[in-house]
């Protein structure tokens, strides 16, 4: 796929240094391969044998660090976001089930007979959603559980703490970016608040509340929030989930600033925001959020602004799913965790591309095509669509044509493709290119037009 004139594994993998030259060019090439099949096998994904064990080797090299493989998309992601006054930095946990195989170093998950580890990115997106990259990476397995039920290792919640401090580090290089830190329930801990107001960094946070606290004058967090008057509404178009249709939401708003207590003679200032949905249809659980955030938020706009930046938290399920579901990285038989974190490194960025993609066909669908695949890629889009390519073709375009090959039917009432037949069409289209391309070095093109 191209970058004007750059390849996009070029352009986020052009300064990876390995500190070895022949390892540099091995990644960027194993980029390439895992970019144009996402759903295949590592052997499959790969150009014949010698480029199968070449990936091998490369997951077995011991002297490669997966960060060192992520790190030039790290900073082509801070360059991203440098452009932006405000960057949403979205932070989940997801599991990796690969139970049932013999990979060594890894541990059990929900359940204790589980085998796998866990993923913990700092995803930033624009407040348009539209995916910047991946800006940090917590990869673990847990201990076993020993005889008196506790477990070893770092404590799991650190993760949350370290994701904020990392982006605190992050803040002063990017003065004229606002980052804010967004999390769902499980970041609800005073020590990463209090952490956040100890550090005292132009760095926002803003976590969906589960416990309802207790205020220095004792009265409960919630109840206080939401007396009086609602401060406004807002109103809002619910997306489809599984088992769920899509459907209008509308919600009153409350919002107040508040002292939590943060341990002995301690407290952080912060602000409550209650939006409470109102005339849902029966049989429909009413959809109430609790957020905290350092924020001032005084009035509707301000508050109805920050209910629009957490409910973009959805853009790190739909990169979870692309990595998991599309990428199939659950089914990767590596034998080690090493191993498996270095090829997890990579299908990372492979996975944030198809969703990079997914987002700019519907907020951008003007734009060149050719700013994003290269033209045997537009070519071979069309083809298998039976379809000649316009002159310029525009990038809505062509992602639906590689939709469509991925099983998208393109009705009327279709709406926009999803992730999943855009990361199944890649495969096709990716495929096609190299044949077209391949035709064209043996001369042989013209003759099969």
């Amino acid at each position: 796929m191209a970058n004007g004139s750059t390849s996009w594994t070029e352009a986020e993998f052009g300064q990876l240094d390995l500190g070895d030259a022949r390892l540099n060019r091995r990644a960027r090439t194993l980029m390439e391969s895992m970019a144009a099949a996402p759903t295949a096998s590592v052997p499959k994904a790969c150009n014949g044998w010698g480029e199968t064990m070449a990936a091998y080797r490369f997951f077995d090299n011991d002297s490669v660090e997966w960060q060192a493989v992520l790190e030039p998309h790290w900073q082509q992601t801070e360059q991203r976001m440098a452009a932006e006054s405000v960057v949403l930095c979205l932070q989940d946990t997801t599991e990796l089930d690969f139970n049932g195989q013999q990979a060594k170093g890894l541990g059990p998950l929900s359940y204790e007979a589980q085998r796998g580890m866990y993923l913990h990115p700092t995803y930033a997106v624009t407040t348009a959603r539209e995916p910047l990259g991946i800006l940090d990476v917590w990869m673990w397995a847990r201990e076993p559980k020993k005889e008196d039920g506790k477990r070893g290792g770092p404590k799991e919640s650190l993760r949350w703490i370290e994701g904020y401090e990392r982006l605190a580090e992050l803040a002063p290089r990017l003065a004229s970016t606002r980052l804010v830190y967004v999390a769902d329930r499980e970041a609800d801990m005073m020590p990463l608040m209090a952490r956040a107001q100890q550090l005292g960094m132009p760095l926002d946070w803003l976590v969906r509340a589960t416990h309802n606290r207790c205020l220095p004058n004792s009265e409960k967090l919630w109840p206080h929030t939401t007396e009086g008057a609602a401060l406004g509404e807002i109103e809002f178009m619910l997306a489809a989930r599984p088992g769920n249709k899509a459907r209008i939401v509308r919600q009153h708003l409350w919002a107040r600033r508040v002292e939590l207590k943060a341990g002995k003679g301690k407290t952080v200032q912060a602000t409550c925001i209650v939006a409470r949905e109102y005339g849902a249809l029966a049989g429909t659980k009413a959809i109430e959020w609790r957020l905290l955030t350092n924020r001032v938020a005084t009035t509707a706009a301000e508050v109805a602004e920050l209910i629009d930046w957490y409910r973009a938290r959805w853009e790190i399920e739909m990169l979870f799913n692309v990595f998991k579901a599309g990428c199939k990285v659950e089914q990767l038989q590596l034998g080690r965790i090493e191993r498996i974190e270095r090829a997890l490194a990579l299908y990372l960025v492979v996975a944030w591309r198809i969703a990079y993609l997914m987002r700019m066909g519907r907020t951008c669908p003007d734009l060149d095509a050719s700013l994003f695949f290269d033209p045997d890629e537009i070519q071979a889009a069309y083809l298998l669509n039976k379809k000649r390519p316009p002159t310029a073709p525009t990038l809505n375009e062509v992602v639906r044509m590689i939709a469509r090959a991925g099983g998208f039917l393109a009705r009327k009432g279709d709406g926009e493709p999803g992730a999943k037949t855009i990361w199944e069409g890649i495969c096709d289209v990716r495929a096609s290119a190299h044949t077209i391309k391949t035709l064209r070095e043996m001369g042989m093109l013209a003759s099969c037009v």
